[in-house]
């Protein structure tokens, strides 16, 4: 080595594996480039791999959320039978069933003929010809008078509690026609012929006509069978439809599972993991919209699609935001949630007002501590063990929020406030317990003189 010719720093480890290589100052420099490099590369690659992670995830999303939807409606009759009982006390359902069995009963009864046999027992009484002639204008009010009374009937029994209880029995009961239904079977209340979806009135049109004939009308018995179902829906896309049901069904269980796990790989694959779940939060987020937008689309096709001669437009209206409403209150969670997720998650960034309602947060609990120890309240050793471990305490919180709504039975909006605002409140209680820990002890021999 020359006289004025300095060794370079030690590279890590050699070609051999052995430590303490010298290098000279240009191999060194190659050396951090290169690893350097190597780094920019490692990250870039996580990058990649995280964003590919949540663009599945995304897409997933909305499928996910239908398809539980769809498993819970298939495999929960309790789940069914909530979803399906307020049509019975929906006015516009109701309307729409007493004037499909009103318009039945009437059709039933030849009025014609018992005006034209009063006509001729008048004829054979020694009636005046003009009286028997003007016999036969009772045609009209006759069955005007008939429509009134049967409507009158049918009317009472269906907004009574006789056919809430029918309707919930039945749907209960038919509970296996409507998994039928789904998956392109028929049977029971609801069937599916061609590109159509019926719905059975068959016990509640048993029981208006026990009603009728008790009130004296023999023919309201003679309901032909077709003219006991409704028709909901009509497309020509209901085999694709309901092969689409199929998929979900199946995948009901499982896909939420794996669209939560895709996701939760993307903000752990991610080397900014804040920054992740801010993306993904405000990705489902957005996709819970796009799925809210989706289902007033199919609410307009729907309408469409039913004629206005099976079921009046508020009826059908009624039919379908009655069926989805589940649905799209388990929408709404999710973005209300997810909007959630990612405002804490900006929260905890470095931004200027994250850090200034931070900042204020600290102040406010620690002017909430100081509070109580000047009212003699001191949290002494728990309190600087909460204050030594606040982000474990923190973590604990936020994870017992999350398996909370995870064990909540279909948790709404409603459930998610009261969590967040439980939680809110546990982490304003720990700060201030924290700030309330007073002063620590003085080490042992603090504060005296080590000479004589």
């Amino acid at each position: 080595m020359l006289p004025n010719q300095h060794p370079g720093p030690a590279a890590p480890g050699g070609p051999d594996g052995t430590d303490g290589v010298v290098l000279t100052p240009e191999e060194h420099a190659e050396y951090r480039r290169l690893r350097g490099a190597a780094a920019v590369h490692h990250r870039r690659a996580r990058w990649t791999g995280a964003s590919l992670l949540l663009v599945v995830a995304l897409l997933l999303s909305p499928l996910a959320v239908v398809a539980a939807w769809v498993d819970s409606e298939v495999s929960d009759t309790g789940r069914y039978v909530q979803t399906v009982a307020p049509l019975a006390s929906d006015p516009a359902v109701q309307a729409a069933v007493t004037d499909r069995l009103t318009g039945r009963v009437v059709e039933n009864v030849d009025v014609e003929a018992v005006t034209a046999a009063l006509s001729g027992a008048l004829a054979d009484a020694g009636a005046p010809p003009a009286v028997v002639d003007r016999s036969q204008a009772l045609a009209g009010p006759l069955s005007a008078a008939v429509t009134n009374v049967v409507h009158g009937v049918v009317d009472r029994v269906v907004t009574g509690d006789v056919f809430a209880a029918v309707w919930e029995t039945a749907n209960r009961r038919a509970h296996a026609a409507v998994v039928a239904m789904l998956t392109g079977g028929d049977g029971g209340a609801l069937s599916t012929q061609g590109d159509t979806v019926r719905l059975d009135l068959g016990p509640v049109v048993d029981e208006v006509t026990e009603r009728l004939a008790d009130a004296g009308f023999e023919k309201a018995a003679a309901i032909p069978a077709p003219d006991r179902q409704i028709t909901l829906f009509e497309t020509e896309k209901l085999s694709e439809a309901q092969a689409a049901v199929r998929v979900l069904d199946v995948m009901g269980t499982w896909l939420p599972v794996l669209t939560v796990a895709v996701a939760a790989l993307a903000v752990w694959t991610a080397p900014a993991h804040r920054t992740m779940l801010l993306v993904t939060a405000a990705g489902t987020g957005v996709a819970m919209v796009v799925l809210l937008v989706g289902l007033a689309v199919v609410r307009r096709v729907y309408l469409d699609a039913v004629p206005a001669s099976s079921v009046p437009p508020d009826a059908a209206a009624a039919i379908y935001d009655t069926f989805v409403r589940f649905l799209r209150d388990s929408t709404r969670t999710l973005l209300v949630v997810a909007v959630i997720t990612a405002l804490a998650a900006y929260l905890y960034g470095p931004g200027r007002t994250a850090r200034a309602v931070r900042s204020l947060a600290g102040r406010s609990a620690a002017a909430a501590g100081r509070a109580l120890e000047r009212g003699g309240v001191r949290t002494g050793p728990s309190g600087r063990w909460l204050h030594a471990h606040r982000p474990w305490t923190t973590g604990a919180v936020l994870a017992a929020a999350v398996l909370t709504l995870l064990l909540w039975n279909h948790p709404t909006v409603a459930a998610v406030a009261l969590v967040l605002c439980v939680v809110l409140a546990v982490l304003a209680l720990l700060a201030v317990l924290a700030e309330a820990r007073g002063r620590a002890p003085a080490a042992a021999g603090a504060g005296h003189g080590a000479g004589p």
